[in-house]
């Protein structure tokens, strides 16, 4: 009688899930999918700056004075979430920009991608802090946080265009280059401004506002 070559179904899936890191798929399902739940992601997190700003706890009904007064001292919570809404729109900006080139798909791009997800739903909590300590671990902490969502963006543009490997043709080296330049602008400001914070943590908030400058030097 012959032995059977008949193999365990787990034995027969390794190598399946082996590949799954390895091979690229070009279906504008996966990418679509990919797309949706970004979008999701994004939408979420700023849905839930805006939650977050509350009125202090108060006893009874203020009366008309009291409440403007309240109002106008929560100016911290309407800066913080400004800036974090003009940050996460700039990164939901950079990614619809990337993923219009971006036209293939693999395990390590989705898995870049959840990370990068990950930490853009965290934003929300680092945002609160911000608003309401405002002192210099708090400046850190933000600054960490979002530093750590641009180094990860980078990190995914630098995989899907490094030799090609996911992007479009059409795409030029020169463009690519640009892109990964003004993907490491918003990280680098950040970094920075940990360092600003040991000296003025005023000062390393006022440093987010090279945001608005230096993205037009590399353009």
């Amino acid at each position: 009688m012959s032995k059977s070559t008949h193999r365990h179904p787990s034995a027969r899936n390794l190598p399946i899930i082996a590949d799954t890191h390895k091979s690229i798929h070009e279906d504008e399902l996966g990418l679509e999918r990919l797309v949706f739940f970004s979008d999701a992601v994004f939408a979420i997190a700023i849905t839930l700056l805006a939650l977050d700003i509350r009125l202090p706890a108060e006893n009874g009904l203020p009366d008309s004075s009291a409440l403007l007064g309240l109002l106008l001292g929560m100016w911290p919570a309407y800066l913080g979430y400004m800036i974090s809404f003009l940050v996460i729109g700039g990164f939901w900006l950079g990614h619809h920009r990337a993923f219009r080139v971006i036209t293939r798909y693999d395990g390590r791009l989705l898995f870049l991608n959840l990370l990068l997800m990950m930490v853009i739903a965290f934003v929300p909590f680092p945002t609160s802090v911000l608003s309401k300590y405002g002192d210099r671990t708090a400046t850190i902490f933000y600054a960490l946080t979002i530093a750590l969502a641009g180094l990860i963006f980078s990190a995914l543009w630098l995989y899907a265009w490094r030799g090609r490997r996911l992007v479009s043709e059409s795409l030029s080296p020169a463009d690519g280059r640009r892109r990964f330049l003004q993907s490491l602008v918003l990280p680098a400001i950040f970094l920075l401004s940990i360092g600003i914070a040991y000296i003025n943590d005023d000062a390393a908030r006022y440093s987010w506002l090279l945001l608005a400058i230096l993205p037009q030097f590399l353009r």
